[in-house]
């Protein structure tokens, strides 16, 4: 998906009534964020949903007072504690129904608190780098964009991949290189545009 909208004007539509674009562009963004760290924290997919429909509760409350202001903080840590809440909140359900806790264990605990920030701080960088791969598949030819998949993120040396791929071994190095660039290009720009 491409996104139409900065964050800063994403948040200032959230706060308007009845903004469904909003909310679904919201989702969008963020929803695989919240889905894939409550995962990590040990819950079961049915619940990451649930997580992530009580961190939309909770955002739609407190957006109608909501102003940005970057001095008080990141948007993103106000995220991770809305998360992190939701993600305690149904462990504790989970418990009191007498339901299995992360990784089928009744008496599992979620992560700690060091250990959710650091898992969180992951999770963010991982939701940039899908982000800006968006970008990627959209700028980069089929040739280049396997070219680094094999040789950049699959580990392949340059010269298997260019055998592979029936290209030369620096053309392999040429579309690493470029879309390296491109792909900190595009994560400062999110990083920045997000405040």
């Amino acid at each position: 998906m491409i996104v139409h909208t900065t964050h800063i004007t994403l948040l200032g539509k959230l706060g308007e009534d009845r903004n469904p674009a909003a909310w679904d562009e919201f989702c969008d963004r963020y929803g695989e964020l919240i889905r894939s760290f409550a995962r990590r924290q040990g819950l079961q997919p049915s619940d990451c949903d649930d997580v992530l429909q009580e961190v939309l509760v909770a955002l739609s409350r407190s957006m109608r007072e909501f102003e940005y202001d970057p001095a008080k903080g990141k948007f993103r840590s106000y995220l991770k504690t809305i998360t992190l809440r939701a993600v305690f909140r149904r462990f504790r359900q989970e418990r009191r129904s007498g339901g299995q806790g992360p990784h089928g264990d009744p008496a599992a605990e979620p992560a700690s608190d060091a250990s959710a920030d650091e898992r969180w701080e992951d999770e963010w960088r991982q939701y940039h780098l899908r982000q800006a791969m968006q970008t990627i598949d959209t700028e980069f030819s089929d040739s280049d964009r396997a070219a680094f998949r094999l040789y950049a993120l699959s580990g392949r040396g340059a010269r298997e991949t260019a055998e592979t791929l029936g290209v030369s071994v620096d053309s392999v190095y040429q579309a690493k290189s470029r879309i390296m660039a491109r792909l900190s290009a595009v994560i400062e720009t999110q990083v920045r545009d997000e405040g």
